[in-house]
This record gives C-alpha cells, structure tokens and sequence, in this order.
C-alpha cells in the first residue's frame, strides 16, 4: 500500500466505478489504503472480494443517491471523498444532413438521457454528498468531465455540452463550497484507451457523425497529440488520487485538462 498521498482510511464514493475510468480510479484510491464504494448499475450491495463495498444506484434517481449515501455512513459513519463519473455518451448530429440515419440525428430522448445521467445525476450526488461534508467541515468533490467540454467536437455537441456543465458545476461550486473546508476540481480526459464506453456501435455511430468508417476513426496520435499517443486510465486515475488528497490542498474550483497536450486546459 502507497502512503504519500495520505488516503488511509478516507472514504470515497466513485460513480459509475464498475467500469473504464471508474474501475481504474477506484483501484487506485484503494491501493492508496481508502475505502471505496463503488456505486453503479451493474452491482449487488455489498462488499465484494477485493474489500471494496458496491452499492446498486441509478444516480438520476434522487432517492437511490440517498440510499448511496446512507449505505456508506452506515457501513463506513463517514464520507471524505465523491468522484462523479458516470457518464453517457451518444453520438448524434444536430440534422442529418444526409438523410441516411435519422436515429443518429440528436432525438429529444438522447438529450434528457445524457442530460439526466451527466447533469442531473452529478447535481444529485454532488447535493447528498456536500450535505454531509458541510457537517464534517472537510470533503472533496470530483467531477470527471472531458476535453470535448472545453473544445467542443464533431456529432458530440450535446456530450460536449453537459460536460461543460460539469466545469460550470466546478467552479461553481467550488466557490459556494470553500468555506466548509470542501474542494472541488475536475478532471478532462482527452482522448484515452478504449474503454467499455467504446463499442462497437458507439463507433458506428461516432463514423456517421463524422462522415468517415469506423476504420477511418483510428487515428494517427502522433499528429493530433503533442505526446504521440492516446491517454492511459491508470493516468487518470493517478490525478484523481493525488486531487483526493491534501497534496492537492489548495486545487479547487478548477478543472484540469489531461490530454497529452492535445487540448487547451
């Protein structure tokens, strides 16, 4: 177990944890000695092999994200650290201008889900969890959010969008929350290794949105990317670890951009 980063015995609650980035950020923090809930759809409660305790919860649901809350002081009696990560992403073009594929022109329904899940859910948890923080007199808040937040992107106008959200919500926040000894920063992922988000049918979808194939969406990173290749989850989650931790004391409010250059931070 690491021990510079002074996690020990912190409680964290990742969102969406059971996968890809959240997977990677809850391993971390937990090698780092916290104790970790991974909250997410796709699990039972409980605590599972690896020690940490998995609690079921659809975070655009108000009532599940104050069952999650209850079940970590219950299990834990306290909560230092929320990372917001889940997160949903449908590629979609304002118009098909093409006319070929209606369902990868942005539907009403596409836009309150990836508002719901992204916006609505992160609001949610961020509320329950700086209710109990605001009586600790100490927490930290991360929001995941993304490059594409702060670029914008090609049949991702809407993503973009409620991730900028999430920036807003960071320095928001961060403002509102200070005086209660709560910090809040977020991260923005540039383009990282493929992750359960990535399927086959994102990619289809993100090839229409750009009028090219999906063999034509591998890129060459060595001439979009200053680094030469695309971001690690391990790199994340690094970042994540070091912002939970009073190494990054004075960090909040800002949200900060990890794109191997690609992307203005």
């Amino acid at each position: 177990m690491n021990d510079w980063l002074g996690l020990k015995d912190k409680v964290a609650i990742i969102t969406g944890a059971a996968s890809g980035i959240g997977a990677h950020i809850a391993k971390e923090l937990a090698e780092n000695g916290a104790k970790v809930v991974v909250a997410d759809l796709k699990v039972k409660n409980g605590f599972s092999e690896d020690g940490t305790y998995h609690c079921q919860c659809d975070i655009t649901k108000k009532e599940q994200v104050d069952e999650l809350i209850r079940q970590t002081l219950d299990v834990f009696g306290r909560l230092d650290i929320l990372v917001n990560n889940a997160g949903i992403n449908l590629p979609r073009l304002l118009v098909d201008y093409r006319n070929e594929r209606p369902e990868y022109e942005l539907s009403e329904r596409d836009f309150d889900l990836m508002m719901a899940v992204n916006v609505k859910g992160t609001f949610l948890c961020a509320q329950a969890a700086a209710r109990v923080m605001i009586k600790q007199n100490r927490g930290v808040i991360i929001n995941i959010s993304s490059e594409c937040g702060q670029e914008g992107s090609v049949g991702q106008s809407c993503y973009a969008a409620t991730k900028a959200a999430m920036m807003g919500f960071t320095r928001s926040w961060g403002k509102e929350l200070g005086k209660f000894g709560i910090r809040v920063v977020g991260i923005a992922p540039g383009i990282v290794e493929k992750t359960g988000l990535r399927t086959d049918a994102y990619n289809e979808a993100l090839a229409y949105t750009r009028n090219t194939t999906v063999e034509g969406l591998n890129a060459d990173y060595s001439k979009s990317i200053p680094l030469g290749r695309e971001g690690k989850l391990d790199e994340i989650a690094n970042l994540a670890a070091f912002l939970a931790s009073d190494r990054a004391s004075y960090i909040t409010g800002t949200t900060i951009n990890i794109s191997g250059g690609k992307s203005r931070g």
